[in-house]
């Protein structure tokens, strides 16, 4: 998929980027990226996937805009959250606005095992930006199962974490947490935080489809932006993971 004249000037500064060049713009733009969850991870990550020129975005989520979400949903209004609308709804057509050659998908509903072949079908790199293990574990065996690439966030108060799960090179989610971890309810988080580890993720999403830079494939990040304290963690498979053994 060739570039435009017009794709030439708007991502000047990413085809500049050394190791990056038309080629590396050519990948984001065939690319199709399915993000899981609109909400704090969800709207900074597909921000930054969008005006990055990634062709084709996926948005999954079930829930309608509240409130309480816009300390961080940064994607939503208060329009939105008055008018009950849909994330995937609310989200849409700001991308659009933000990127008109960008196409992207509107998915609404809860992926489940049952339903998450053809939630993401077609898509090349999955974003775990859910808020729940359930959700996480689905994307995780799909992953196995399928060789999907996807990249995992989460974040609680002003502490997160990020991994890049790619099946056979490295662990899976659940040899990193074999157990669903307790959290409590609601979980705390700045919005910042979210935003951080959101565009981290897609980060880590461009350079899977470019091949620049190092991803985080074997290693968990792990930072608290209450300290200022930033660790990466070499991990590894375990041998009895029911998952990916």
């Amino acid at each position: 998929m060739r570039l435009t004249q017009r794709d030439k000037e708007r991502y000047l500064r990413q085809i500049v980027i050394d190791g990056f060049g038309e080629r590396g713009q050519e990948k984001l733009k065939e690319a199709t990226v399915a993000v899981l969850g609109q909400g704090g991870l969800g709207s900074p990550a597909t921000i930054y996937l969008a005006v990055a020129g990634v062709g084709r975005i996926m948005i999954v989520d079930e829930q309608r805009v509240e409130l309480s979400n816009l300390n961080r949903q940064i994607l939503h209004w208060e329009q939105d959250a008055h008018s009950g609308k849909y994330k995937t709804e609310s989200a849409k057509w700001k991308l659009q606005e933000l990127n008109s050659e960008v196409e992207v998908i509107e998915k609404i509903g809860r992926v489940t095992d049952d339903n998450i072949d053809s939630m993401l079908a077609g898509a090349d790199i999955a974003l775990d930006c859910t808020d729940n293990f359930e959700t996480r574990y689905a994307l995780n065996r799909f992953s196995v199962r399928t060789k999907t690439p996807f990249v995992h966030a989460a974040v609680d108060s002003l502490r997160g974490q990020m991994t890049t799960i790619i099946p056979g090179k490295g662990p899976c989610l659940e040899c990193l947490f074999p157990r669903k971890p307790r959290h409590a309810a609601p979980i705390p988080v700045l919005g910042a935080t979210s935003g951080a580890f959101g565009a981290m993720q897609a980060a880590e999403a461009v350079k899977l489809i470019t091949g620049v830079g190092e991803t985080l494939a074997g290693k968990l990040l792990v930072g608290d932006m209450a300290s200022n304290s930033w660790e990466v963690i070499e991990v590894a498979r375990r041998e009895d993971c029911p998952c990916c053994r």
